[in-house]
């Protein structure tokens, strides 16, 4: 009977991720036949099996919305992946590259680049995200541990809100003093993937390809992790180095995203909840769950974007703001946050 209820539990995972996946080219089809230059399907069928350079709207398929969709599906995927291996890791539900200052640190150290070093080129910009994120997750982690009781889940998010508003500041402080670029590096800074060159996404996918496998390879240690520090020693784990991996795996992800559309936020703990919902807290099968999910939500959000004030658009930072805010509130007032 055990074996039984067993194999139909993953079949409905399976058949879960199906629908997702099903859901998600749905998602992704529409992003690239909807927008402000009315295009058909027919286009962006031929855009792709029979391109023309005549023919406008398939140019504007071709080379605007292929590539727009791809970065929104990569970056949410990155990003959820991500929130949900720091969840594992702090066992906190409202952990997240945006609340947690890795976004806020990367940030900050691509607009220092931009406007004080005057650094233009993507590979360098790349690596410069990576290492304000890490700095980032650094700096919360270590203020978290201070203090009597060592580190602790709300340690944690108020270490990260301080460190996040502490980065913010840095950020308009530079931004206030460097006028020069001011428009683009604002709209970047309030997350998008409108406008983006393909090239920033080739720039960065191997990096997000190893942060994805890794987080699949690490998942049945952060299923051990997540049941309590103290259980895992007991099993034998080492849980430094899983801790060292899993950071590891979250500075390329959230590095990466943010290296590309700028900071992104509520992806990393709207997902996760979701994933958890329907996969349970097995990360083997959460992860992939988020993964599909996270590029299903911010292709959506991108998508809705383009139609609040048309002709223009709304950063889609804006969106999974808007979007993930209710979120975040119900999970805090639910008790998700303890000391």
């Amino acid at each position: 009977m055990i074996e039984k209820k067993t194999t139909s539990w993953l079949s409905i995972k399976w058949a879960g991720l199906l629908l997702g996946s099903l859901l998600l080219l749905l998602i992704f089809c529409c992003s690239i036949v909807y927008g402000a230059t009315p295009t058909g399907w027919d286009d962006a069928i031929s855009s792709i099996v029979r391109y023309d350079e005549s023919v406008n709207e398939q140019i504007v398929v071709r080379t605007t919305r292929i590539p727009r969709a791809l970065m929104a599906a990569s970056i949410g995927a990155s990003l959820a992946v991500a929130g949900s291996v720091m969840q594992a890791v702090t066992r906190n539900p409202l952990a997240s590259p945006s609340i947690l200052g890795i976004n806020g640190g990367a940030s900050f150290a691509v607009v220092f680049a931009i406007t004080v070093l005057h650094v233009g080129q993507q590979g360098a910009l790349v690596w410069i995200s990576f290492a304000g994120a890490a700095f980032g997750a650094a700096s919360v982690y270590t203020m978290g541990a201070m203090g009597r009781g060592g580190l602790s889940p709300l340690k944690i998010v108020m270490a990260g809100a301080a460190m996040s508003a502490l980065f913010m500041s840095f950020t308009q402080g530079l931004l206030a003093g460097n006028e020069s670029g001011l428009q683009d590096v604002l709209f970047w800074l309030a997350g998008s993937v409108a406008g983006r060159p393909i090239e920033l996404l080739t720039a960065v996918i191997p990096y997000m390809t190893a942060g994805w496998l890794g987080s699949l390879l690490l998942a049945r240690h952060l299923n051990i992790l997540a049941s309590g520090e103290e259980t895992a020693k007991g099993l034998g784990q080492r849980t430094t180095a899983v801790k060292l991996a899993a950071g590891a795996i979250v500075v390329l992800l959230a590095g990466s995203a943010v290296a590309v559309a700028g900071p992104i936020g509520f992806i990393g703990i709207v997902i996760p909840c979701i994933a958890r919902f329907f996969a349970g807290t097995d990360y083997r099968w959460s992860i992939p769950y988020c993964a599909i999910l996270g590029a299903a939500l911010l292709l959506s959000a991108d998508l809705a974007a383009r139609f609040i004030i048309m002709p223009e658009e709304v950063p889609v930072g804006v969106m999974t703001a808007v979007i993930g805010t209710p979120f975040f509130i119900y999970i805090a007032r639910k008790g998700g946050v303890k000391a």
